[in-house]
């Protein structure tokens, strides 16, 4: 079972940054597919940012691509999402997720279903 703890959250005015952080475990860290998503009030969760905490690649939203990187450190079981730019349109609650990564998939989903473990989620508001 592996366990997640996001911080980071917080409340910060347009243009500005934030940096979220995932710390996972309960499970062999390099063995993930590990995600970051987001949920505004009314809408769908949806991914933001993916990484494969083995190999390390990513993949992004198109909605962020350029302004939010999604990073890790291995030593510490933990991955970021640096969002830089902030719009009043990233306001949303953000998840952290992890999945045990089959030994084919390269780079990781984007999708919810992808995922099976969640974080209990930190909020992200941005003021105009």
């Amino acid at each position: 079972q592996v366990q997640l703890v996001e911080s980071g959250g917080g409340s910060v005015q347009a243009g500005g940054s934030l940096r979220l952080s995932c710390a996972a475990s309960g499970y062999t860290y390099s063995s993930l597919c590990m995600g970051w998503f987001r949920q505004a009030p009314g809408k769908e969760r949806e991914g933001v940012a993916s990484i494969n905490t083995g190999g390390g690649s990513t993949r992004y939203a198109d909605s962020v691509r350029g302004r939010f990187t999604i990073s890790q450190d291995n030593s510490k079981n933990t991955v970021y999402l640096q969002m830089n730019g902030l719009k009043p349109e990233d306001t949303a609650m953000y998840y952290c997720a992890a999945v045990q990564r089959s030994w084919w998939v390269s780079v990781c989903p984007l999708q919810t279903g992808g995922y099976n473990h969640w974080g209990q989620g930190t909020q992200v508001t941005v003021s105009s």
